[in-house]
């Protein structure tokens, strides 16, 4: 919808649109759809507790390229697919789509394969943190914890002038649409289950959380809706809390508060609320490594400047650098299981513990000596 007011050099277009979602109901009402449509994607075949997860549907991916040979956790989630396709349409609608990258592309790999490491230890993202909530995971609020506390670690180097830099535009438009060009080869393949020889991607788990899905096609809508409204509102977990922590700003909090409510009303609605610690759906009750897995992947994504989802829709609105991020994450997942790191019901895995600490020594290097005031005073 475009209305048109005068200004004092003449007409200019205002979209009501854009106003409505950067008010408060406009991040309410997003938070309110993902909150209704993940319930309802774990009732049509998703995951427990798992309606939407970018950590998890990301570690899904990895399998079914055959980068990890996790059989349990194999599958092209296409609710990834439509975030960064949806994010990228509303983009280029809203005349906000730009190439650009180069700030520290590298350091952001890293961040995102100890992201994922993290989240793996815990079992899932901010987002899934929230789902676990809301489906009386109570193991989830320790999750929620840890990420709390490694968001305000990370705000405490922002305060000191902790920059990865600026990116810079890019001259064509091109190399901003190389995500979108993966994301739509990534439906190609799980449109038609492509595969490449016996034994060869692409794999399809056949039990265990990779096989549990939604369909596909109401998967992929579900997607473009997620990327779409996240775009336009700019919904961040990270964010939330960042904001919270620097300026008291709630505004994005709002939207995570609704998520919640909303999750946990439509669980009781079909009757997928189940309170407690134990027997929760694709979880451990390891206190410690809930909150040491979520505060490693709270401080990465603080230092990488937004949490999985926003990693998406950014890349969706053509930012090379949240595409490296999720590059990182992807390979983060097949280390997370090629060398026994990643969690599983059973518990924590082997080196586990191992890839938390070094994820964190990282994460604090590169805080430090990527500190404005640290290099002024040296």
């Amino acid at each position: 919808m475009i209305l048109r007011e005068s200004g004092f050099f003449g007409l200019r277009r205002v979209s009501v649109m854009k106003y409505f979602f950067a008010s408060r109901k406009g991040i309410i009402t997003t938070g309110i759809v993902i909150g209704i449509l993940a319930p309802v994607l774990q009732y049509l075949g998703n995951p427990k507790n798992m309606g939407i997860c970018v950590a998890c549907f990301e570690r899904d991916i990895a399998g079914a390229l055959g980068l990890h040979r996790a059989a349990v956790v194999q599958y092209l989630r296409p609710e990834i697919v439509g975030i960064v396709l949806g994010a990228m349409v509303v983009a280029l609608l809203g005349r906000e789509f730009r190439a650009r990258g180069g700030s520290s592309p590298l350091i952001r790999f890293f961040l995102g394969v100890f992201a994922m490491i993290g989240a793996l230890v815990f079992l899932g993202c901010p987002w899934r943190a929230l789902l676990r909530l809301a489906g009386g995971d109570w193991n989830a609020v320790l999750g929620l914890a840890g990420l709390a506390g490694g968001i305000y670690v990370g705000t405490l180097f922002l305060k000191r002038g902790y920059t990865l830099h600026r990116a810079h535009s890019y001259p064509s438009k091109a190399s901003g649409f190389v995500m979108p060009a993966l994301m739509l080869g990534l439906l190609f393949l799980v449109m038609f289950e492509v595969s490449f020889g016996e034994g060869l991607p692409i794999f399809f788990s056949t039990q265990g959380p990779g096989a549990s899905r939604a369909p596909l096609f109401i998967s992929l809508i579900a997607g473009l809706a997620f990327g779409a409204l996240a775009q336009r509102s700019r919904f961040c977990t990270m964010g939330s809390l960042r904001d919270l922590f620097i300026s008291r700003d709630l505004h994005l909090f709002y939207g995570v508060a609704a998520l919640v409510l909303t999750a946990f009303a439509v669980n009781l609605v079909l009757g997928q609320f189940s309170p407690g610690f134990t027997g929760q759906p694709i979880a451990h009750n390891l206190h410690v490594w809930n909150v040491l897995g979520m505060v490693l992947a709270g401080l990465a994504f603080c230092l990488a400047g937004g949490c999985p989802g926003r990693q998406l829709i950014l890349a969706g609105e053509g930012d090379g650098d949240a595409g490296v991020f999720i590059l990182g994450m992807l390979v983060g997942a097949a280390f997370s299981h090629n060398f026994a790191m990643a969690s599983s019901p059973a518990g924590v895995g082997g080196f586990g513990p191992w890839g938390v600490a070094l994820g964190l020594l990282f994460c604090l290097t590169i805080g430090w000596v990527m500190t404005e005031k640290r290099r002024k005073t040296a």
